[in-house]
């Protein structure tokens, strides 16, 4: 039988440590996927992570005790699992001043992404603190299923200024013939994102940020994906009513510069 845990301080979780997630504790994660035991772009999981708890919780669980945590998760699960590493405070959620965070580290079956091509609904929405991955926002999960609901796979975020800038589980990514295009807005830099990112520079992909407005989109891009910890490219073939080309070239590109990652034990 296959086996999965959710761990606090590197043993099983009580009911009352996972009653303080449950019931409101603040709380942040990073999730991504273990492949024999390895993980790719640890590093920035790690900066991810403590990063966001110095936001959220004004202290930070140091790297090493979280590499320990995932070890001892890894140790009793499978080789190939999602792994989930949610940071949180179990004090007094109202208390002022510093708290001193908590960690949960669950495992569970292998992340499968979509196939693709995937047709977005552009919608108006801008997350709370974006660049914090936080646990919960319920808009995301309403905004899917509406989406789905009016015909499309998924939804992006479209901000005040009405510029594209994240999925609801995803970044989002353009090729102009040329170069690969990253969305200026508020968005929560990807794990996944970062390492495609350092993978493309070291491979001399030019590489540029700009403002990317859904209206017109189909006048330059030449293809579009989304990529999270599952998937570094599913090809995406219409935002709104732009309809797009879904471009294999770009999608193996950015799937080849993910492979180009190490992978690297805790």
């Amino acid at each position: 039988m296959t086996t999965y845990v959710v761990h606090c301080d590197g043993r099983d979780a009580t009911t009352e440590e996972l009653a303080a997630v449950a019931f409101g504790s603040p709380a942040h994660f990073t999730a991504m996927q273990v492949r024999g035991g390895l993980v790719r772009g640890l590093d920035l999981h790690l900066a991810r992570l403590r990063t966001a708890s110095l936001e959220l919780f004004g202290r930070a669980v140091p790297d090493e005790e979280v590499r320990s945590q995932l070890r001892a998760a890894l140790a009793a699960s499978p080789a190939d699992v999602s792994l989930r590493v949610l940071v949180h405070a179990p004090g007094d959620p109202l208390a002022a001043g510093p708290d001193e965070p908590a960690m949960l580290v669950r495992t569970a079956s292998a992340g499968v992404p979509p196939t693709g091509p995937l047709a977005l609904a552009a919608v108006a929405h801008e997350r709370f603190q974006p660049a914090v991955k936080h646990v919960g926002e319920p808009a995301k999960r309403f905004f899917l299923r509406q989406a789905v609901a009016e015909g499309f796979d998924d939804a992006a975020f479209v901000d005040r200024d009405g510029r594209l800038s994240e999925g609801t589980i995803w970044n989002l990514a353009f090729w102009d013939g040329t170069a690969v295009v990253w969305p200026v807005a508020g968005i929560l830099d990807g794990v996944m994102q970062g390492m495609v990112k350092r993978q493309l520079a070291k491979r001399g992909i030019p590489q540029r940020d700009a403002e990317v407005r859904a209206d017109g989109l189909a006048r330059w891009a030449r293809g579009a994906v989304v990529l999270n910890s599952r998937a570094p490219a599913v090809a995406v073939h219409r935002i709104g009513d732009e309809v797009l080309p879904e471009a294999p070239d770009f999608v193996a590109l950015l799937q080849r510069a993910h492979e180009a990652e190490p992978l690297v034990a805790p």
